[in-house]
């Protein structure tokens, strides 16, 4: 709810401050006493670009700042909330344009961008101006008008969540598909490396066990001869190492009761001998392993060759990452064989979510069709009471393929003069046939839809008498759990106000400037009696204009 609006250096707007009620607030003057000039300072805080044209003191900068009540509001406060925005029940926008012409835009003192302002805007102010075709003409707003008629909000969430899983089911399903056609023209590729690395059937780290021992093979004369004598040092020769440390411990042992430190030393010398001996034994059995075989030799060659050709073609430095791309390999071909099944199995999961997704779009579009008749024959019987006797509208469904709101397109048309020919709202409908139908309509679904503050400027063009005074009674009646706020000529609609406004010129400091006030009881009846007969108005008129009021 707008509960004040302050504006400041806009146009012939020198100061003005308005605190509006929380129900019906009219707005009367006359023809460019500035009404509009209201509006325009409106929109700048509803997100609409700036002019610097609009500065006439040019010493200053233009200042328009609303105050709104947001309690209750969720869709503000969770806006706020996303945005990092001060969320608390009062809510300030605040545009100013500097004397260079440049515009800032603040919410609740934070400054913001003209794109948020707007998106916040839209959920706080439902503003209709003549001649703007504004959303009734879009689909989204014909389909959300019947949908809470048919009260298919619950439907429609769990609709939608089954929508999204049906969408993401058919890019998975596209996705395997297009996998599989890949796997296809590479499957043949494929098989033939796999085949290549299975052929040679290498084991773990088999390349590198096979160079080490293709080294010792080459080498093994000189390898023999060289732990033979080590051998031959050992144990053989005259005086072997082995036996002539034996004897040293035996002579040890004769004195070893003289000195304490004497038996440690032989227990270090007995440890030695019997490494010594197990090196001897080791270094024999290196030695009767190791042989020149030219046979064996040749085949290691010709293995380290395959493997090295291998390593070299698949860019690698190891047995392993041999093993490893033949393993990926072999999941590649395993992928190709179980593709088919996969693509079976999602294709039945989409078919079962299309069934159920089919099913609740029917409920949704039963439910509509209970109400379009209906709808359409209560919006007609309000435009007639309002001035359009020849108008009608007509509101079709049209089957279409499975969409995010059903499978259905909800439109709207319009035949104005009674000629049976109905076309889309946008097309036929004139800037002051629009406000009225918007009206008939938000009247009719205002208790389904949390409708922001409505703001209607000039809604009575081209109607007048009891016409005017059915829109009169239709904002009152909507004006009971919301904000209205209408510009009017009409006294019949002005005299419904909870609080009236009159916009008049006067001359300040030998400018011409646009002013307003709230009007007390007697100064209404006076207002909307000059509305009815003119400056000076009769006994008559002012009898009317009380009766309007009561």
């Amino acid at each position: 709810m707008l509960t004040k609006l302050y504006i400041q250096n806009y146009a012939i707007i020198d100061e003005v401050e308005i605190n509006f009620s929380n129900k019906l607030n009219i707005i009367t003057g006359e023809t460019g006493a500035g009404k509009s000039i209201l509006m325009g300072a409106l929109n700048l805080i509803l997100g609409e670009r700036a002019d610097s044209s609009i500065l006439v003191n040019k010493n200053k900068k233009c200042f328009v700042e609303g105050t709104f009540n947001i309690e209750n509001k969720k869709q503000v406060i969770d806006f706020l909330q996303q945005n990092d925005l001060e969320a608390d029940s009062d809510l300030l926008l605040r545009r100013e344009i500097g004397v260079n012409g440049k515009s800032r835009a603040f919410i609740n003192d934070t400054p913001t961008s003209l794109q948020q302002l707007k998106q916040l805007a839209l959920l706080l102010v439902d503003l209709h101006q003549q001649f703007d075709t504004l959303e009734l003409g879009e689909a989204n707003f014909q389909r959300e008008v019947i949908d809470a008629l048919a009260e298919n909000n619950a439907i429609l969430t769990n609709y939608q969540t089954q929508y999204r899983q049906w969408v993401q089911a058919k890019i998975d399903l596209q996705a395997l598909i297009q996998q599989k056609n890949n796997f296809q023209k590479e499957a043949d590729y494929n098989q033939f490396l796999f085949d290549e690395l299975n052929e040679l059937s290498l084991k773990e780290n088999e390349l590198e066990d096979l160079d080490n021992e293709l080294k010792i093979l080459s080498n093994s004369e000189g390898i023999k001869n060289t732990l033979s004598k080590v051998y031959f040092e050992l144990t053989e020769t005259e005086k072997p190492i082995i036996t002539n440390l034996k004897q040293l411990i035996n002579q040890l042992q004769t004195i070893a009761n003289y000195h304490q430190d004497i038996k440690n030393i032989i227990d270090r010398l007995q440890s030695s001998q019997i490494e010594l001996q197990d090196l001897s034994n080791e270094v024999d059995s290196i030695n009767n392993a190791v042989h020149y075989d030219e046979e064996r030799i040749n085949l290691i060659n010709e293995r380290i060759a395959a493997g090295y050709k291998l390593l070299k073609k698949h860019n690698v430095s190891t047995t392993n990452h041999l093993l490893q791309i033949q393993n990926e390999l072999a999941k590649k071909l395993e992928a190709v064989l179980q593709i088919d099944d996969i693509i079976q199995l999602k294709e039945k999961e989409l078919h079962q979510l299309q069934q159920q997704l089919e099913t609740l779009a029917e409920k949704i579009s039963n439910a509509r069709t209970k109400q379009i008749i209906p709808f359409a024959n209560n919006v007609n019987n309000l435009l007639h009471k309002i001035g359009m006797p020849n108008a009608q509208l007509k509101v079709t469904l049209t089957k279409t393929a499975l969409n995010e709101f059903g499978n259905e397109v909800i439109e709207f048309l319009f035949d104005a003069n009674k000629s049976n020919k109905f076309e889309l709202i946008k097309k036929v409908a004139s800037g002051g046939e629009l406000s009225r139908l918007m009206l008939c309509i938000k009247y009719l679904v205002a208790e389904k839809i949390d409708l922001p503050t409505l703001i209607f400027d000039e809604i009575d063009t081209g109607i007048s008498g009891e016409a005017a005074k059915q829109v009169g009674i239709i904002l009152q009646q909507l004006a009971i759990n919301r904000q209205i706020i209408c510009i009017t000529h009409q006294p019949q609609i002005a005299g419904k106000a909870n609080a009236h406004y009159f916009v008049y010129k006067e001359i300040k400091d030998n400018a011409v400037k646009t002013n307003i006030k709230v009007l007390e009881e007697d100064e209404r009846i006076i207002t909307i009696a000059k509305m009815l007969s003119g400056e000076k108005p009769s006994a008559a008129a002012v009898a009317s204009a009380k009766e309007m009021m009561n």
